[in-house]
This record gives C-alpha cells, structure tokens and sequence, in this order.
C-alpha cells in the first residue's frame, strides 16, 4: 500500500523558513515525479514545485527550492522567506508525468498546515 507522510509544518514569522519533507513508502518512486502542492481556507489547490523537470509556480521562485534523496523515498520543500500569503496546507504527490496539475498526480499526503504570521 503506497502512503505519502508529510511533516515540518506549523507556525512561523514572515520572512522565516522551514522545511517539509515527505516520506514515500510502498513502492520505490526514484523513477517518478515528486511535487509539492498547497491549498489555502477557501481557495483551490495549487502547484508550487515538482522535482524531475524541476519547476516551480512564479509566487515561491527563488524563495522555495525542492530535493529528493531516492534513497529514502523522500522529497523536501525548502521555504525560505515566508511570507503570509504563504499559509496553506501543503500536500506532496507523486506521479508520472512531473506536470503542474493536479490530476496527473497518483498519490497524495494527507497534508500538513503551514501557518505565516505577519
């Protein structure tokens, strides 16, 4: 059974940083790609990052970075500079394709909150 666990979020000051990270278990996935999306109280859920054609949504460039370490089926989001528009639960997804929309993508986390205070 392939499950995707995420952990690190939780509450800072604008301009901080912090550090998701999810675990994939179930099945090896160095061969997929691993993406971050986020969805904030009322409002859709968008793509942030996905690492194999890495790229990022124009909102977190050059704040965010995103790694994997295939090893231990594992991918992180580095958030630096966080700003308040940033508060969202953030989800991690693998799937085939590495695209920027959310129905390519074949698992999901269950999410974790990521709350920017001002």
């Amino acid at each position: 059974q392939v499950q995707l666990v995420e952990s690190g979020g939780g509450l800072v000051q604008a301009g901080g940083s912090l550090r998701l990270s999810c675990v994939a278990s179930g099945r090896t996935f160095s061969s997929y790609a691993m993406g971050w999306f986020r969805q904030a109280p009322g409002k859709v859920r968008e793509f942030v990052a996905v690492i194999s054609n890495t790229y990022f949504v124009d909102s977190v460039k050059g704040r965010f970075t995103i790694s994997r370490d295939n090893a231990k089926n594992t991918v992180y989001l580095q958030m630096n500079s966080l700003k308040p528009e940033d508060t969202a639960v953030y989800y991690c997804a693998v799937g085939s394709t590495g695209s920027r929309w959310y129905s390519d993508y074949e698992y999901w986390g269950q999410g974790t909150q990521v709350t920017v205070s001002s």
